[in-house]
């Protein structure tokens, strides 16, 4: 299943059903509801929770980089999962639903999806 938010102030961003649902539980909506809406009045808290998850991920992420150390990263490399095939995160993800929030914001208007 894919997802597609829309606002008038960018270009659609379209995810799979998964990721789109995490970030719609992050944005404070419910990720079961196949339609949403960010209203004008909500985009600051949902930017705000976005930018907090993605401080999170990326904290969380350095952390386990450090706990592994320099040998599970040459094991990481030796395995092909480095590049393209490395794992894609939240903080990834989550990219180009904030410039659209953002954008929204400055432009005044909501963002939508399974519309």
């Amino acid at each position: 299943m894919l997802v597609t938010f829309k606002s008038h102030a960018s270009a659609d961003v379209i995810m799979f059903g998964d990721a789109a649902k995490k970030l719609v539980g992050i944005l404070g909506k419910d990720p079961a509801d196949a339609k949403g809406i960010v209203t004008v009045q909500q985009l600051p808290e949902a930017i705000a929770r976005l930018k907090a998850a993605i401080e999170e991920e990326r904290a969380r992420q350095a952390e386990l980089e450090r706990q592994r150390g320099h040998a599970d990263e040459e094991a990481e490399k030796e395995a092909g999962n480095t590049g393209m095939a490395a794992p894609v995160g939240l903080a990834q993800r989550a990219w180009p639903l904030l410039a659209m929030l953002e954008e929204s914001l400055r432009e005044e208007t909501p963002v939508v999806w399974g519309v």
